[in-house]
């Protein structure tokens, strides 16, 4: 999946964050992962870049972003 499906689709199941606070959240998923953190997904990380790896994991719902809820109708 493409880095724009996947900040859509995160910014679609989470409408009260915005995609400066999803830059954020990818970021900090990003030192974590380059600080020696293992990837959440089943997939071969050597040829995939942090920030990509980090959005993925968001989007697919595996890191948990504190502070955004869901809004309830």
């Amino acid at each position: 999946m493409k880095v724009e499906e996947l900040t859509a689709k995160v910014l679609n199941e989470h409408p009260n964050m915005d995609r400066y606070q999803l830059a954020i959240a990818v970021a900090k998923r990003c030192d974590e992962l380059e600080n020696g953190a293992s990837s959440r997904l089943n997939v071969n990380t050597s040829s995939i870049k942090s920030a990509d790896l980090a959005l993925m994991e968001i989007a697919e719902g595996l890191i948990v972003v504190k502070g955004f809820t869901n809004k309830e109708k």
